[in-house]
Parts: C-alpha cells; sequence; structure tokens
C-alpha cells in the first residue's frame, strides 16, 4: 500500500524462475523530473530528448559548385588525325563586297526602323514603360537604344503581359528568340571599329529585323526591310560580277 499523494511508482512484484534472469524495472525507477533522461543501459544508444530540450534546427546543406558535367559521364572517340586536320584548317573567305559605310548606313537603318517599330507597338497596345531615374521618359522611338527596346519587350513576354493574340500567329514562344536573333543589330550599328562583316552576314541580320517586324505584325516596317534586304542583295551581286 502506497500513502495518498506519494510520488513514488510502485514497482510491481514478480516471482523468480530459477534459472531466469529477473526483468529489469530500471525505466520505472527513473526520476519524471525534465532534466532526466531514459536510465535502462540497453537503451542508452537510442535518441534520448528530454522534455525541455529545443527543436532540432535542420543542417544546411552547402551550396555545391558541381554540376551534371562532374557526375556520370562519357568522353567520345577523338578523331581520327587526317579528319582533326581538315577541321583545324584555315576557314573559307566568305565574300565581302560591301565597304564599311555601306554596311554602317545599312545596319543603322536596320536599327532606327526596329526602333520605330517597337515603339508604335508598346504604344498600340498601351503596354507599361517603366520610369527610370537616370532615363528620359520616352517621346520618341530613338529615346531607347534598340538593346532597350528588346529588353522592354521580353520583359513584358516573360511577365505575361503581352497575350499571344496579338502576334503573328499566336507565336508567344517564339518571341523571345526572334528578338535576341536581332540583338546584334544595335551591337553592330555602335561598334564601328569592328571587322567588316561577310555580305551573308549582313543579310543575315536584315532578315533577323524582318522576322522581328513579322511577328510584331507591323506591315510597313516588314515591307521597308524587305526593300532594303532585295536592295542590299543585289547590290552585293553587282559587286560580285564585276569582280
Amino acid at each position: 500500500m502506497y500513502g495518498y499523494g506519494s510520488s513514488s511508482t510502485p514497482i510491481p512484484r514478480t516471482t523468480s524462475v530459477p534459472g531466469q534472469a529477473p526483468p529489469d524495472w530500471s525505466y520505472a525507477k527513473a526520476s519524471h523530473s525534465p532534466e532526466s533522461y531514459v536510465l535502462d543501459p540497453e537503451a542508452a544508444g537510442a535518441r534520448a530528448t528530454p522534455a525541455y530540450a529545443e527543436p532540432r534546427k535542420s543542417s544546411q546543406r552547402r551550396p555545391s559548385n558541381r554540376d551534371e558535367f562532374d557526375g556520370p559521364h562519357q568522353l567520345l572517340d577523338r578523331p581520327p588525325p587526317v579528319g582533326q586536320e581538315a577541321q583545324e584548317s584555315d576557314l573559307p573567305r566568305l565574300p565581302v563586297t560591301l565597304h564599311a559605310q555601306e554596311q554602317d548606313e545599312i545596319l543603322a537603318r536596320v536599327n532606327e526602323r526596329l526602333s520605330r517599330c517597337a515603339f508604335d507597338f508598346i504604344a498600340k497596345y498601351q503596354f507599361p514603360i517603366p520610369l527610370e531615374p537616370d532615363k528620359r521618359p520616352v517621346r520618341v522611338p530613338a529615346d531607347r537604344e534598340w538593346t532597350e527596346w528588346v529588353y522592354l519587350l521580353k520583359r513584358l513576354a516573360t511577365k505575361r503581359r503581352i497575350p499571344a493574340r496579338v502576334l503573328y500567329n499566336g507565336q508567344i514562344k517564339q518571341f523571345i528568340t526572334v528578338l535576341e536573333n536581332s540583338l546584334e543589330m544595335r551591337h553592330a550599328a555602335k561598334h564601328q571599329s569592328r571587322p567588316l562583316k561577310d555580305d551573308r552576314n549582313v543579310l543575315q541580320l536584315i532578315s533577323a529585323g524582318i522576322q522581328v517586324t513579322k511577328i510584331l505584325k507591323d506591315a510597313a516596317a516588314m515591307q521597308y526591310l524587305d526593300a532594303l534586304y532585295v536592295q542590299t542583295e543585289q547590290l552585293i551581286q553587282a559587286r560580285a560580277y564585276s569582280r
């Protein structure tokens, strides 16, 4: 019998059996104070957490610079020496018939027409232009360079501000790719100290501009650049025949 209010825990009585170890009631003798852990020696290896213990903080893994190329991978067999020498030989020279001043004029015209095309497109559908403290508000197409117009159009597309219905055939997925293909236009027109471009590259840049005007459904700009493409191609062919 135990008195009322006793804090001792009764230990069950048992009869020992010859040849058999008595049961271990050490867990019943453990204090119920918050500072105590499980005292059973067999449970010493287990994770015993006191009642007052703070929750464990999840360990943060350090970011790794490893990528998929550091994991399991394969290497292709090296090409035979004969084929490798052929690949490393001098590249064939592509024809260059346009003079530097002619190239600059052509690329400047494309760049100017594309800026106007972007200006008209944003004004027509009333897309917002974020105000920047270091830039003046847009009043004319020349207030922004073509690279800045491309960045603005890309941001509007990625933020889903441009509905697919306002683009040619709803090509919203191809829109950013078409814009990026035209980025070299402004770079080529701005840096006039660059090496001369071959004739095919000049025509390719005009063609990239045509694709921009097409996807923005600007018929007047598209006709303008298409006429410039034909004119440039005819000039290249005339120079090639005269040589």
